[in-house]
């Protein structure tokens, strides 16, 4: 029997990677693509826990990069779900730095990405509710309500603009 809603905290995840050279400019800073293969991946996951099912990304909705990665950098991905549609989940991934000999840390990147849940013949299938219970969540769900509003107005732009997105 599938689950009829999961709160929060029951698919919040986090992942961690040490960042190294192979992962940097010659600067350095570590490579924007670097960091979005491991929102996607903690986003995921989330999003995998929610539904019970396989999913796949549909669009990143947000991510933007607010300060440098460095080569030494620990970099954690604190992923949590924050709005449920029909066969949609969004998930929001906080990146953040470490310096692990200092231990300071800073928020270097927050992302909002969308997924869609599969079922077994690779079709979309409905995903259980959300349930928020802290303010902060009950915030985070409104806000991510109305990105969920913005994004079918676009699509309904794109649409009547004759622009499939191909």
């Amino acid at each position: 029997m599938k689950v009829t809603s999961k709160t929060v905290a029951e698919t919040r995840f986090s992942l961690s990677a040490l960042m190294n050279p192979r992962d940097a400019n010659p600067l350095g800073n570590v490579h924007g693509g670097v960091i979005m293969k491991l929102v996607d991946e903690a986003g995921s996951i989330v999003a995998m826990r929610h539904a019970g099912y396989p999913v796949v990304t549909v669009a990143v909705d947000s991510m933007a990069f607010l300060s440098p990665i460095r080569v030494g950098n620990l970099v954690t991905c604190e992923a949590e779900v924050t709005f449920v549609g029909h066969t949609s989940i969004e998930a929001r991934v906080e990146v953040i730095a470490e310096n692990p000999y200092e231990g300071s840390r800073i928020t270097a990147n927050v992302a909002y990405l969308v997924y869609v849940a599969l079922d077994e013949s690779g079709k979309p299938v409905q995903v259980p509710g959300l349930e928020t219970i802290t303010p902060e969540e009950k915030q985070r769900a409104e806000q991510a309500a109305q990105r969920q509003q913005l994004r079918k107005q676009r699509r309904a732009d794109e649409r009547m603009n004759g622009d499939d997105g191909r």
